[in-house]
């Protein structure tokens, strides 16, 4: 008869803590990241010599039928949720299609004008 204690068994590592770890980890990037809409339909930009970064945040996107959209909002009640919108900055990114008719376009900027909004920035690719 063996009167001698077992030897004990070395514990298992515990993955509790790096389980908490992820689970930080993933909180923290969910809770910083920025989540983008995509866009509402395909632009091609128009072409230019040159390209300055465009800053401006409220986007407006127009097809080359003249289409108009912003944050879900279409044609002209595209143009009034971003005037409502962009009252703080008076400045708007406008993402036309290349073979958007001059006078379309045109038509947009009094539009944009009529409600408001004096400056655009028209995104363009370079050359």
């Amino acid at each position: 008869m063996d009167l001698n204690e077992p030897p004990k068994k070395r514990r298992a590592e515990s993955i509790v803590p790096m389980i908490n770890v992820v689970f930080l980890l993933l909180i923290f990037f969910l809770m910083t990241s920025q989540l983008l809409r995509p866009e509402p339909f395909d632009v091609t930009p128009p072409e230019a010599a040159t390209q300055a970064e465009v800053k401006a945040h409220p986007i407006l996107f127009v097809t080359s039928e003249g289409r108009l959209s912003f944050d879900g909002a279409e044609g002209e009640d595209a143009i009034a949720a971003i005037a409502a919108q962009s009252r703080a900055s008076d400045v708007i990114q406008i993402r036309a299609d290349a073979n958007l008719k001059a006078a379309a376009f045109a038509r947009i900027l009094q539009n944009l004008a009529a409600v408001g909004l004096s400056r655009v920035e028209l995104v363009v690719s370079k050359k």
